[in-house]
């Protein structure tokens, strides 16, 4: 027996969710697909922030030059599994060409254009879900550790500017007037118009409860096969077959092999993710603080401190590293020495493209379109990726900012 279906959302993380929601929002009748429970992955342990002041690319110069230390160096904020090295390189040769300088500063632009106008669309967002209270429209703050650090944010913060971001430069006298708990610092990035979710896990719930409103049904499936067909798209997994009109490919970091199914071949590498959480009934934080030099967030968050990022390449089956949750621990308690044991800790998976540029657009087959690949913004693009997805299922004009996003790009 088939199930038919007008159109498969595959994936029940943030972005699927909000395809799912503008999808049905306009009429169109919508299957959610996923084995697991809505927002089960990266958009449960993520940082919670609506970075549109996040343009720059991973792949950058500074960053190519720093390579070879930043993927074998055991305490960098950017590692990969040695056992991976071999699977990886393919994918690390379009790192390396996409970290070039006309190649980073055309990326920039790309992640610009996508992220300029998130706030105002996670506010929509959120008052249509009834999901305003957990927007938090305190900004987020960058620090740095040494003087030379904060010096060299300067060109940075010059390069962000000239993309549209808001950002203002804190002097080390002025920053416990903005985090009076954090210990002393060398400077800061201070990002005004940043928001951020007290609770991520609380967001997807609240949007997933407004996906299932609008008579989305949730299919647990795992999908083993997806075959274009004269009639449609067969998905055959773990639950029941369907055969849809249009598909939309919206499974993070489970989404290369979909795509390959669908004729597509897309260079999408793991990146795995840690969190660890401290409860507590003041996170000691009014706003995401990263220390730059450590790569992680210092997130607050409701009734708890998580500590979230890092970067390990490393694919989808290894078990958890206990050094790279170590790192975070030790790290944390470099900052805040009181802080002890974790309560819990995390590992999810983010998509991660070459370009940092993610896919979004329809495919070789026209009745499958693309929606992965956020790497760090996913959070943040949730809603416009959403918006873009509509209007591709709905033929309406392209916007000219998906362009860069092709699927076919590489």
């Amino acid at each position: 027996m088939v199930e038919r279906v007008e159109i498969a959302v595959i994936g029940a993380g943030i972005i699927g969710l909000g395809c799912a929601f503008r999808l049905a929002q306009a009429g169109h009748e919508v299957a959610l697909v996923d084995p697991q429970d809505p927002g089960s992955g990266a958009s449960y342990g993520n940082a919670g922030t609506i970075a549109d002041y996040a343009v720059m690319p991973v792949g950058s110069p500074a960053v190519l030059r720093d390579l070879p230390r930043l993927l074998f160096d055991r305490s960098s904020p950017l590692a990969i599994r040695h056992a991976a090295i071999l699977s990886l390189a393919p994918w690390l040769l379009r790192f390396v060409r996409q970290s070039l300088p006309a190649a980073t500063a055309r990326n920039a632009a790309a992640i610009a254009q996508l992220v300029m106008d998130a706030a105002a669309m996670w506010q929509d967002l959120a008052t249509e879900i009834g999901a305003v209270d957990i927007l938090q429209k305190r900004g987020a703050l960058y620090v740095y550790d040494t003087p030379n650090a904060f010096r060299a944010a300067t060109q940075d913060m010059i390069q962000r500017r000239a993309l549209g971001v808001s950002v203002d430069l804190v002097a080390a006298h002025e920053m416990a007037s903005l985090e009076p708990g954090l210990p002393a610092m060398h400077g800061g990035a201070f990002f005004p118009k940043a928001v951020f979710l007290s609770d991520p896990s609380a967001m997807v719930r609240q949007l997933a409860r407004a996906v299932t409103a609008l008579g989305v049904v949730h299919q647990r499936s795992s999908i083993a096969r997806l075959e274009p067909q004269s009639d449609g798209i067969r998905l055959t997994g773990t639950g029941p077959a369907l055969l849809a009109s249009r598909v939309v490919i919206a499974a993070g970091a489970h989404s290369k092999n979909l795509a390959r199914m669908a004729g597509d071949t897309v260079p999408l590498e793991t990146e795995r993710g840690y969190h660890l959480e401290w409860d507590m009934s003041a996170p000691r934080l009014s706003r995401p603080c990263c220390p730059t030099a450590r790569g992680f967030y210092l997130c607050p968050m409701a009734g708890r401190l998580r500590v979230a990022g890092t970067v390990e390449l490393g694919g989808l089956t290894a078990p958890p590293s206990p050094h790279r949750i170590k790192l975070l621990e030790q790290g944390a308690q470099a900052i805040f020495p009181d802080l002890g044991a974790p309560n819990r800790s995390w590992m999810g998976f983010r998509p991660s493209i070459p370009d940092s540029v993610p896919v979004i657009g329809t495919g070789r087959d026209s009745r499958v379109i693309h929606a992965y690949g956020h790497g760090h913004i996913g959070l943040t693009l949730a809603p416009i990726t959403a918006q873009m997805v509509t209007a591709l299922v709905q033929g309406a004009p392209p916007d000219a900012r998906i362009a860069p996003c092709r699927p076919d790009r590489f």
